[in-house]
């Protein structure tokens, strides 16, 4: 598929095209369009009278055309584990999840998505003259803003519900990662997606907000400060949105913890796509009890690690993908060494191994005066902290302008549940990371405080894209032409209505 077709019949601007390449290599992977906010305008006209035809289609046949789409997806892994891999730089094993976690969710919402979707009698304020209906309606045209870090899997998680809720979608996504994006679109079109519906945008992020102004509902993956933009647009062209933002996802460690797996868990964690996840873990509170063991054992596994660009399931982290990032890294490490903070295994470039490659890095006596304690470091980082109990952890894991996902590892499962309630994070894995909990797609999931607003996965992620629409028909059995909003007969009915639903809520 060429994006430039997207730009048929629309005013033609003079923006140079992207050029995209591959982080470890430096070799240009391809050049995508960069579309203006004219030709963004010029195309939602085109699919947003097409869409009508397609929330007609029904349901149950949108699902089965994503699920055609998946099984293909499938059968081509190898290609689109290439493609991610040579826009991104992540090791096999993070391309595979994104394609794992990508054929869950579309069947997921094939088997589901019809009952969520199905009218819903509503009660009656007055039962038998009454009939109420919930009905539900795609928004129309939905916009995704996609990320870079999991250009498959984060595309998925908004672009398959969105489509089988019955609506049409610009999808935008980062100008380091298009082709992802236009590779799982040609596979759509080849299973019978109408290309009328949906289309690829590529672009910066003047193409970006051209998205945004031209859709009926935008959802962004992307930083906080982005999100307050989106959020301030959306309101004012009164759109509903959702966002998925920064965050700076604790974990907690208690004593009673099976070790080893409390250690791989963290470093899996901190470690998976270079620490590029918005569920990574960046910061380890340890009870004062195991840390020095906790502490000793990462040492331990760290140092066994297998960093590069090479195939198979041996390598178990790849190359950061953007240069900004790693720039932050250094400076989260930087300042907090100068604050007392001792880096224990890594902390530094590979250039031998590629440009953007860093080494998985393990810091001890942190505190919360340093910002690789506080603001989003998005690297392979993991700090850790001794606290005296799971109350201190408490405290300080709520520390934070952030809420998406935590994690608390320990053996007593009851006692979790319990503190897991504590938290303020949108979800928690009890001896598993956010890596889990976010690619469940039976699970809600997303932020609280600057982390984002909206849920993705489960029946909220599926409804978001839809309005309800509610129908309330009067059977004429009692409905006199009376000019009196209540008359006698309907004052006696209210009464007795109020006395029967005080112990028969049913009715």
């Amino acid at each position: 598929m060429n994006a430039a077709s997207v730009s048929e019949n629309a005013s033609i601007e003079d923006r140079p095209d992207i050029v995209v390449r591959n982080p470890v290599t430096g070799e240009t992977v391809g050049a995508v369009p960069n579309l203006s906010a004219a030709q963004i305008a010029a195309l939602a006209e085109r699919v947003r009278a097409a869409q009508p035809e397609w929330e007609n289609l029904g349901v149950r046949k949108r699902a089965h055309l994503l699920r055609a789409w998946a099984d293909l997806l499938w059968e081509r892994r190898d290609e689109m584990v290439r493609i991610i891999r040579s826009e991104t730089g992540k090791n096999k094993t993070g391309a595979l999840s994104e394609i794992f976690g990508t054929d869950f969710t579309v069947t997921y919402y094939f088997h589901r998505a019809a009952h969520f979707l199905r009218p819903r009698r509503a009660q009656p304020l007055f039962p038998v003259f009454q009939r109420l209906t919930v009905h539900y309606r795609a928004h129309g045209l939905v916009g995704i803003i996609a990320p870079w870090n999991y250009p498959l899997l984060l595309v998925a998680s908004e672009l398959v519900p969105a489509l089988i809720a019955g609506n049409a979608v610009l999808l935008k996504p980062s100008e380091l990662t298009p082709h992802t994006s236009l590779f799982l679109a040609d596979l759509m079109y080849r299973v019978g997606v109408p290309k009328e519906i949906f289309h690829v945008v590529t672009g910066d992020g003047v193409t970006g907000a051209g998205v945004i102004d031209v859709v009926d509902y935008v959802h962004v993956t992307g930083s906080t400060a982005t999100g307050r933009k989106v959020a301030i647009r959306a309101a004012e062209r009164l759109i509903p949105y959702s966002l998925e933002l920064g965050s700076k996802d604790p974990l907690i460690i208690l004593r009673d913890s099976n070790l080893d797996l409390a250690v791989t868990g963290a470093m899996k964690g901190a470690f998976e796509n270079a620490g590029q996840a918005c569920v990574s873990t960046e910061r380890v509170y340890v009870e004062d009890a195991i840390y020095e063991s906790f502490v000793e054992r990462v040492r331990h596994f760290t140092q066994k690690m297998k960093v590069g660009a090479e195939d198979g399931m041996g390598v178990h982290m790849g190359s950061m993908t953007h240069e900004r990032e790693l720039i932050r890294v250094e400076r989260h490490l930087d300042e907090a060494v100068a604050k007392g903070a001792k880096i224990i295994v890594g902390g530094k470039r590979r250039p031998d191994l590629g440009p953007l490659f860093f080494e998985p890095t393990v810091v001890v006596d942190v505190d919360h005066t340093m910002a690789l304690m506080h603001e989003e470091t998005f690297g392979p980082i993991l700090p850790i902290m001794r606290v005296r109990d799971a109350d201190e952890a408490i405290r300080l894991a709520n520390d934070s302008d952030f809420g998406l996902s935590s994690s608390i590892y320990t053996r007593d499962f009851q006692r979790a549940e319990e503190l897991a309630k504590r938290i303020r994070t949108g979800d928690v894995g009890i001896n598993r990371t956010g890596l889990v909990t976010i690619g469940t797609p039976t699970l809600p999931s997303g932020g609280e405080k600057e982390s984002g607003i909206g849920r993705r996965n489960g029946e909220q992620g599926l409804m978001r894209f839809v309005k309800s629409q509610s129908i309330l028909t009067d059977k004429l059995i009692y409905n006199p032409a009376r000019i009196e909003f209540i008359d006698p007969l309907t004052l006696l009915g209210v009464h007795l209505i109020r006395i029967l639903r005080r112990w028969l809520p049913f009715i």
